[in-house]
């Protein structure tokens, strides 16, 4: 497995989003997952604090046991959690979250901590200088954003800047073949001048691009469109997605590749990306979501598959 940075952390190409931990799956397959992706050399896991009902960093927690140092671990905070903790990027909320992400891994620092959503109704400056305090205690080794705007991240760089605090590492937001809203937004741009790592989520637009659907076909039991309602279904599953879906497919297999293999292989051909993170709910899957990351397009290929995308589109 090859290693890209993020800040000052050396994390896995392929890394595994842990958000169907305590959700779609227990804590016996959570760790056999986990246990996966640490033999196939994946070392960067990726929680946050209300994924799972806060179940998902209890499971990583545990199933780190006695081998955490064989991983990084990031996690975010930021969304609402109950009445009680009602989410946001306050100084006060920050401080508290972070101690309890920390008790719930089961660990003395967090190596990556995110905010997960901006929060409108707090100044950037008193998050970052309240995050800043956390990589001063110990507690936080890198800190990162995830959902922000070019406008946001190119803020947060200055206001860090200016104070001589902890800059933003990293940039989470959703990027995929078929959804690019980074490129199109200066998001990516952003994160090249800045020298940020970008890390996509949802790599495989839901499951879209995993290879697990077929036109027309209502979508298996247990995938994760399966449990949407049908309108939402039709909506990912549309003739314009699946234009471009099938055309996708057809030139990975072409090169002997699946579709699965294209999605990961795609992004990591990206400069900016550092790690792609998918979910995963069996070991099988981290197994193929780690092997995709050996298939290295080329500039040519690349410029072959917006050609594939662009006439897909016409269809």
């Amino acid at each position: 497995m090859q290693t890209r940075s993020i800040g000052a952390l050396d994390a896995s190409v392929v890394g595994l989003g842990c958000n169907n931990f305590g959700g779609r799956i227990d804590e016996a397959a959570s760790k056999k997952v986990v246990d996966a992706a640490l033999d196939v050399g994946i070392n960067l896991f990726d929680t946050a604090d209300i994924y799972g009902g806060t179940r998902s960093e209890e499971f990583l927690g545990r199933s780190l046991a006695g081998r955490r140092d064989r991983a990084l671990i990031a996690t975010k905070f930021g969304g609402p959690i109950d009445d009680e903790r009602k989410g946001g990027a306050s100084a006060s909320y920050i401080g508290r979250a972070c101690d309890d992400s920390l008790q719930r891994l089961g660990t003395d620092r967090i190596d990556l901590y995110q905010i997960h959503f901006p929060d409108q109704a707090t100044p950037l400056e008193e998050t970052l200088g309240a995050l800043d305090a956390l990589v001063r205690a110990g507690k936080v080794r890198e800190i990162g954003c995830s959902n922000f705007s070019a406008d946001m991240i190119e803020a947060a760089t200055r206001i860090s800047a200016e104070h001589g605090w902890a800059r933003f590492v990293s940039v989470q937001n959703e990027y995929s073949l078929l959804r690019r809203g980074p490129e199109k937004q200066g998001v990516l741009d952003a994160c090249g001048k800045l020298g940020l790592a970008f890390i996509p989520y949802f790599p495989l637009a839901s499951g879209v691009l995993s290879g697990k659907y077929r036109r027309g076909e209502v979508p298996p039991a247990g995938t994760r469109l399966a449990g949407m309602a049908a309108d939402r279904q039709e909506q990912a599953l549309s003739d314009a997605v699946m234009n471009r879906v099938e055309a996708l497919e057809a030139w990975a297999t072409a090169h002997g590749h699946t579709l699965l293999d294209l999605a990961f292989a795609w992004l990591l051909a990206k400069p900016v990306v550092a790690c792609v993170i998918a979910g995963a709910t069996k070991p099988e899957q981290v197994v193929a979501n780690a092997a995709a990351a050996q298939w290295h397009l080329t500039e040519a290929e690349m410029a072959d598959i917006d050609a594939v995308i662009a006439e897909a589109k016409e269809r």
